[in-house]
């Protein structure tokens, strides 16, 4: 492929079926991925939603990377302000440890979830004012360079000895390409959760990334929304079940499953609702592989991302494997 292709999974749990079941859908699916040439494989971080089984990234990870074995496999991300930056350190080693040059690390400064289950999670309520710190206390424990005088300098992430995987910033502003880019890490822009700045902070990564021991070039990435099917018609209908999920997320409505194309059908927006579903539509690509093949192509092109990382909302585990296959078969060389 001249263009990477990459997963962002957010192990949805789908209408009329159980977590353990949306844990096996992406077991399976990171299987199916893996035969049609994609590179990479992440997991995101969310909490307390009914919707999503991937509160715990990093027990997902292990269990992806044991079922395959070209895949790199990684978090997209770990949600840093909500954990002990020497408490990744140690989780990333042991993954690396277990599955040495597969793993990558992808931060990212969002909660994740709600404001109160935010603060439920996190030990000070101002943790999430201190990424960068948190960024280079981690840094340290992963690279055994904690500065003289930090008040952990003797402390070590076990196990010891173990390679520090790749580190990438997830953003959805230019804040995340400024961080990135200024300690010499892979950038990665959430087109899915807000497209309007994706040009802007892509371009502000390149112009300002200097090189460092963690990455000697810039590494940019793109997250994008996609729904492929073989017909318009079929990919439109697909994405009923993307455009409920996401009006509801908005919405905070948090305690339902990812709801089936004749559930989402169903639902009578009101005029609120409407106004965020067509926001919401206007970040996801639907269609068919053609289709697929010149809207990806071009943002890719405007943006200068040298890899998509895709995110499909289908309901039906067999659509959302065959949506994956569309869009690698209409982006091969």
């Amino acid at each position: 492929m001249s263009l990477k292709l990459s997963v962002l999974d957010l192990c949805p749990v789908p209408s009329g079926f159980t977590p353990s079941d949306a844990i096996a859908n992406s077991i399976a699916l990171a299987q199916a991925v893996e035969t049609f040439g994609y590179h990479r494989y992440w997991f995101a971080e969310h909490h307390n939603t009914a919707m999503l089984a991937c509160s715990a990234p990093e027990l997902l990870i292990a269990r992806v990377a044991a079922a395959t074995t070209t895949l790199r496999v990684g978090s997209g991300g770990i949600m840093l302000p909500n954990h002990s930056p020497l408490k990744v350190a140690e989780l990333f080693r042991m993954l690396e440890a277990m599955f040495p040059t597969r793993i990558d690390l992808g931060l990212g400064r969002a909660p994740g979830t709600d404001p109160i289950t935010a603060s439920a999670l996190r030990r000070n309520a101002d943790d999430s004012d201190n990424f960068p710190q948190q960024l280079a206390d981690l840094v340290g424990y992963l690279k055994d360079v904690m500065p003289e005088g930090h008040p952990h300098a003797r402390v070590r992430a076990a196990p010891m000895g173990v390679a520090c995987p790749p580190i990438w910033i997830l953003g959805s502003s230019t804040y995340g390409a400024q961080v990135a880019a200024a300690n010499g890490l892979g950038f990665v822009y959430a087109h899915h959760i807000v497209s309007e700045h994706a040009q802007e902070a892509m371009h502000l990564y390149r112009d300002r990334f200097r090189a460092s021991a963690l990455g000697q070039y810039p590494k940019a990435m793109l997250g994008v929304s996609v729904v492929c099917a073989e017909t318009q018609e079929d990919a439109t209908r697909l994405a009923a079940t993307a455009d409920l999920t996401m009006m509801r997320t908005r919405s905070g409505r948090r305690g339902e499953p990812v709801p089936s194309v004749e559930e989402a059908l169903a639902y009578r927006y009101t005029a609120q609702e409407e106004g965020l579903r067509q926001y919401n539509r206007s970040r996801i690509h639907i269609g068919t592989p053609d289709q697929l093949r010149e809207s990806l192509g071009a943002l890719a092109a405007a943006t200068h991302a040298e890899e998509l990382v895709i995110t499909s909302t289908i309901h039906d585990h067999a659509s959302r494997v065959r949506s994956y296959a569309l869009v690698a078969e209409a982006l091969a060389d």
